[in-house]
């Protein structure tokens, strides 16, 4: 793959385990979004104690995915982010595969939640922005090379849109810039009985 500070391979088995936490994977989403958040704004946002939301901000950043932001007081320092977008590898262990999986496997049935809350929403927003939301579904037929270079440009469109209004920086934000969740899930499928 290719290099760029903004993207962040994760192999490591336990650092897979550690996002793959409901609580988490909300607190890294949302220091993302804010820029930079303290664990007391933390938990005032997602409803949950300032102890909980220091504690799982402190192990967040023990694996890579947050870090002491330098403003705010000498008795909270916010958090924020390391990296504006993650592939989610695994190593070629069993423990880290099956890391991966579960990692997988939860931001799939998050980003099926943020659908299904946009789908109750979307009648009280902009028309334009429901004419392209939604999911787009493509089967094709691909050798391995072609799976590759397919997932590379996708990974080339949303590393220059990425690098365009940094997650973490509010101040490339303008109007009209709204939080879009893209999440590709790409998987080979069974063949058929005839191979098909």
């Amino acid at each position: 793959m290719e290099s760029n500070p903004a993207r962040r391979v994760v192999t490591d088995p336990l650092a897979l385990r550690a996002l793959a936490h409901p609580l988490r994977l909300k607190l890294w989403g949302l220091v993302g979004r804010e820029g930079q958040l303290t664990a007391a704004d933390a938990a005032r946002q997602l409803g949950v104690s300032q102890a909980l939301a220091s504690h799982h901000l402190r192990q967040l950043a023990k694996y890579g995915y947050v870090e002491r932001g330098s403003a705010g007081d000498n008795r909270e320092r916010p958090w924020q982010i390391t990296a504006t977008s993650n592939d989610f590898v695994g190593d070629n262990s069993q423990e880290g595969q099956e890391s991966a999986e579960l990692l997988d496997r939860y931001v799939a049935e998050q980003a099926v939640v943020q659908l299904a809350d946009w789908q109750q929403r979307r009648a009280d927003e902009d028309p334009e922005w429901s004419e392209h939301s939604g999911v787009a579904q493509s089967l094709l037929y691909l050798t391995v090379e072609e799976f590759a270079e397919l997932t590379r440009a996708w990974h080339a469109l949303t590393s220059e849109l990425a690098a365009r209004r940094p997650l973490g920086d509010a101040s490339k934000r303008g109007p009209g810039v709204k939080p879009v969740n893209f999440t590709l899930v790409a998987a080979p499928l069974r063949p058929t009985d005839s191979g098909g």
